[in-house]
């Protein structure tokens, strides 16, 4: 074996174990066939085993398990499809060999295709841990709030204010919104009654999802893993909220945009800068530019044009993400939450 493809089968073992934390066996099991096949030399390894880069970095393995599931929602692999949930015939546990060496021999260039860009996600559970954040912003402003997020993707989590949450005993948003998110909660709940105006929404990505063509949207939906579908009905829902919108994500630099926003006067309102499981991927001088327009900016702020810093980012590679605070005048940091990456648990100190 190759020490290119060795770097491959390590990057998918890592990424098995990840799938199996976030509760997603089917993707785990079909992982692992895929790494068998790799290592064996087979139709995987053809597509995959010589990847020029750094296959942990650029989430190979999810774009080959991606690919895979984009032909099976588009109807383009339906013996594939028979052993996917959510047919009755799908084990959860056990995607069918024979039918997914079939794929990776049959549609060899639309696989290769897929696998040529980056993974495009845009988690909406994640909202039910950035609820209770925006929640404490609008208390303790008690101004109107200007949203300004990096990394948006296809800007679905700007719509937050749109969505229905459970948080244990307690309900809060839009009964009848097509997004529900009832993350597992515990510790105290976030300030459920303050008034939350939205003055204004804007978000920026290196690479936006335009939600508009049909393409685009099919490939956000394939890396959903197919045995979450309640995710997959939140991803939906989401997106018919965004396209009855008009939400709209800039294609811009994150170091740029912020910084050109951030210079913008916005007297009477609360300016929020947030962003979620992004922050790691993005360059350290880009990092560094965001943080010193934040640090100008706060110096700046004022009780009538406050500013924030709503991040849910883990510390450090492969922790327990956190929603941390940080609120301008005066720059004070909160630890506001634990969580489970797609929002799926939330353990709330409220700072």
């Amino acid at each position: 074996m190759t020490e290119r493809r060795a770097a491959v089968l390590e990057a998918f073992r890592k990424q098995i174990a990840w799938c199996e934390r976030l509760g997603s066996p089917f993707t785990a099991r079909l992982l692992g066939l895929l790494a068998e096949d790799l290592a064996a030399g087979g139709p995987a390894a053809d597509l995959a085993g010589h990847w020029p880069g750094d296959p942990v970095a650029d989430a190979l393995a999810l774009r080959l398990a991606g690919a895979l599931h984009a032909l099976v929602l588009s109807g383009e692999a339906p013996a594939l499809a028979a052993c996917y949930p959510p047919r009755a015939n799908a084990r959860a546990d056990a995607p069918d060999a024979a039918a997914l060496r079939a794929v990776l021999l049959a549609r060899r260039a639309e696989i290769a295709a897929f696998l040529a860009s980056p993974p495009q996600t845009n988690e909406v559970g994640r909202s039910g841990v950035l609820l209770g954040g925006f929640l404490e912003i609008a208390h303790r402003a008690g101004l109107p709030l200007r949203l300004l997020e990096i990394g948006a993707s296809a800007g679905l989590n700007l719509l937050w204010d749109r969505f229905h949450y459970t948080l244990g005993d307690a309900v809060w948003g839009d009964p009848a919104s097509p997004v529900r998110l009832a993350p597992r909660w515990t510790g105290p709940l976030p300030p459920l009654a303050a008034p939350v105006r939205v003055a204004s929404r804007g978000a920026c990505d290196r690479s936006p999802v335009d939600l508009r063509d049909p393409a685009q949207r099919l490939r956000l939906r394939a890396y959903v893993w197919p045995d979450q579908q309640d995710r997959l009905a939140r991803l939906d829902g989401a997106i018919a909220l965004a396209l009855g919108a008009g939400s709209r994500v800039e294609p811009a630099d994150a170091g740029d945009w912020v910084a050109a926003r951030l210079a913008e006067p916005a007297e009477g309102q609360a300016t929020v800068l947030y962003h979620s499981i992004m922050w790691q991927y993005m360059p350290a001088a880009t990092r560094a530019r965001i943080a010193g327009a934040l640090s100008e900016a706060g110096a700046r702020a004022t009780a009538a044009a406050p500013l924030a810093w709503l991040r849910f980012e883990p510390p450090q590679a492969e922790a327990r993400p956190e929603l941390r605070l940080t609120l301008w005048p005066g720059g004070g940091e909160s630890l506001l939450a634990t969580a489970q990456a797609h929002g799926q648990t939330v353990d709330w100190t409220g700072g």
